[in-house]
């Protein structure tokens, strides 16, 4: 016992103070995590929209998260961090309290791309913020921390999110405003005066001298491959987001409370078992074998819901996406950010943004229309079977990677 607290202990030890201070800003701010899971289920039990109306929606919050994305690496390289995640922020304020008055497909559809161009330039600008401010031997459990920190939120967010809907799905959208006040408050607070640790120093560009290879994030050959692989898995991943509430309100009839208690489990699990694990794995592994069972683990998982096995079945199936998600996505950053220099951190970290946000543009009305004409069952072997092969790639182009260094 003792040596399995000095393990839990040793894994947060040596992050920076500002690694903590970011992770708040980012626990406050996901806590508002509300809209994203419930949005299927308000459009179509609040506005009756049909299964390809939804898709769609949910595909324009995929194409605002894409130009977000691509904005927000670009907006950072050329204006800083610390500016676009304050005004990001700010400007999502007004967004989230207007939302509910927007019922119509179209009118809808219009305000979740403005949301969502507006919300996901915080994305890369958090994510260089993280590298900037982390002790470099840190960065892959720097961004762990900043996950807990989301996921933290993830867990609270669907939970109240649950609560808000029994009364008012408007509530749900006025949460996420307050959620995001509090977070530009305290961000600005802690970082308007604070100076980042590995801050690339001023420099005229016909003297500055990069420590390694300065590559273009949008031609670098092996990166673009890896961002295909991200973005496959996250066409197949984060149906966590789009069908899996609906097939849980309508395969399994439950209520809003239920689904939101079994989404905000995911962050749970993630809270309690990710630094630990990512500090265990990460001096015994390699990142491509890490990256390999990780993605397995979450095909397994979509593999799992064909059987219809109860309650805790699909909290096992939970349990499982969890894992992998832990063992994935901080070393995807990880991945980006070490393929990046100094003087295009943001570029690197928008185009994998970007690379996630591109598979949201069609994988919301991918999985919908799957699941409206083969079912659920095809749209999970599909998942799983994605997840499989993405597995393999990841493994294969990071040992390219690796070469090429």
């Amino acid at each position: 016992m003792k040596a399995l607290i000095k393990l839990y202990i040793n894994s947060y030890k040596g992050l920076s103070p500002a690694a903590w201070l970011l992770a708040l800003v980012m626990l406050i701010n996901r806590t508002g995590s509300m809209v994203i899971p419930f949005l299927g289920i308000y459009m179509s039990s609040e506005l009756n929209f049909s299964k390809p109306q939804i898709g769609m929606v949910l595909g324009c919050f995929g194409l605002g998260s894409v130009c977000g994305s691509w904005l927000g690496g670009w907006l950072t390289d050329k204006f800083g961090n610390f500016k676009v995640q304050v005004w990001s922020q700010i400007l999502v304020i007004p967004l989230f309290l207007v939302l509910p008055n927007f019922r119509t497909f179209e009118g809808l559809a219009l305000m979740i791309f403005l949301l969502t161009l507006v919300a996901d330039t915080f994305r890369p600008a958090n994510s260089v913020s993280v590298a900037r401010y982390a002790k470099p031997e840190n960065i892959t459990r720097a961004y762990s921390l900043n996950r807990m920190a989301v996921n933290l939120g993830f867990s609270i967010g669907p939970a109240l999110g649950g609560f808000l809907a029994t009364i008012s799905y408007d509530w749900i959208f006025y949460g996420n405003a307050i959620a995001a006040g509090v977070a530009a408050v305290v961000f600005i607070y802690f970082f308007r005066n604070r100076k980042a640790r590995t801050e690339p120093k001023e420099y005229k560009k016909e003297q500055f001298v990069e420590e390694g290879p300065v590559r273009n994030a949008y031609k670098d050959g092996l990166f673009i491959v890896f961002n295909i692989l991200c973005c496959f898995f996250s066409m197949a991943f984060f149906q966590l987001l789009s069908t899996l509430p609906l097939y849980y309100k309508e395969a399994h009839q439950l209520l809003p409370d239920q689904i939101g208690l079994l989404l905000g489990f995911s962050g749970f699990v993630i809270v309690l078992f990710e630094m630990i694990l990512v500090h265990v794995v990460e001096h015994r592994f390699s990142v491509r074998q890490i990256m390999l069972w990780g993605t397995a683990i979450a095909g397994v998982s979509y593999l799992m819901l064909p059987l219809d096995l109860g309650m805790t079945w699909l909290f096992l199936a939970m349990f499982m996406l969890s894992t992998g998600e832990m063992l994935s996505l901080p070393f995807m950053a990880t991945v980006s950010i070490s393929r990046a220099s100094k003087s295009n951190q943001g570029a690197y970290m928008g185009f994998n943004s970007l690379a996630f946000a591109m598979a949201n543009v069609f994988s919301a009305y991918l999985g919908t229309y799957i699941a409206e004409h083969y079912g659920y069952n095809t749209l999970w072997i599909g998942n799983g079977t994605v997840l499989m092969i993405c597995a393999i790639g990841f493994y294969w182009i990071i040992s390219k990677m690796n070469k090429e260094v």
